[in-house]
């Protein structure tokens, strides 16, 4: 039974929350919002104090009860790792995240994004069509860096005045939407390269605007 919100805090149109656990997904959004001025919404990144995958369950289901739309964007690595690493008989975080994945996906307003490694993986299939797992992001990173070679983590790199990420990607948008068709997650197979960022670019209000571009 999927939760129907009972209130929502509209701020004059649209607002779309996005629970993320790094500043890189936090940056990218606000360059999208910045570039696509037509968005008819408001984008808000909201980047958890405690990281851990219950704390981010917890404030994608506080904020479904105020916003328009609630997007939990998860970069897979850390839990594949955790899950590797955890010890017999113990609850290992895939088996959580899947958990809370599901009750997240039971409000008609939250839509869950996975990527795995990381987010570096979207950018990298706006240049190239690949469906190789990369364990880590480190290594997701350095291909990456094969088509943006000055490519690096920082607030000055991704916001960088004209030039900034979502510039150097977007008219590659449409092929990394292609390129991540057939990457969804699967709970049954999770040790394969996953990229959903696509499902946010299909949202109505977002599609309308970047496909006429």
């Amino acid at each position: 039974m999927r939760h129907q919100r009972s209130i929502i805090k509209m701020k004059g149109s649209n607002t779309f929350a996005f629970v993320v656990d790094g500043d890189t997904e936090v940056w990218y959004l606000q360059m999208f919002k910045r570039n696509e001025r037509e968005l008819n919404i408001n984008i808000e990144p909201k980047l958890p104090s405690k990281k851990s995958i219950p704390e981010q369950f917890k404030m994608v289901k506080d904020l479904a009860a105020d916003y328009t739309k609630v997007f939990w964007i998860v970069d897979y690595d850390v839990i594949a790792k955790e899950t590797r690493e955890a010890k017999k008989g113990v609850e290992t975080s895939e088996q959580l995240f899947v958990k809370l994945k599901e009750k997240a996906e039971k409000f008609d307003n939250v839509i869950v994004i996975v990527n795995n490694p990381c987010i570096e993986f979207w950018f990298l299939l706006h240049f190239e069509k690949t469906s190789k797992l990369f364990t880590d992001c480190n290594s997701a990173e350095k291909q990456l860096k094969k088509h943006l070679t000055d490519y690096e983590k920082t607030r000055k790199y991704f916001t960088k005045q004209d030039n900034d990420i979502y510039l150097k990607l977007k008219h590659n948008l449409s092929d990394a939407k292609v390129n991540s068709k057939n990457l969804d997650f699967d709970k049954h197979n999770t040790s394969k390269a996953i990229c959903e960022m696509n499902s946010l670019f299909e949202i109505q209000e977002i599609q309308k605007v970047t496909d006429n571009k």
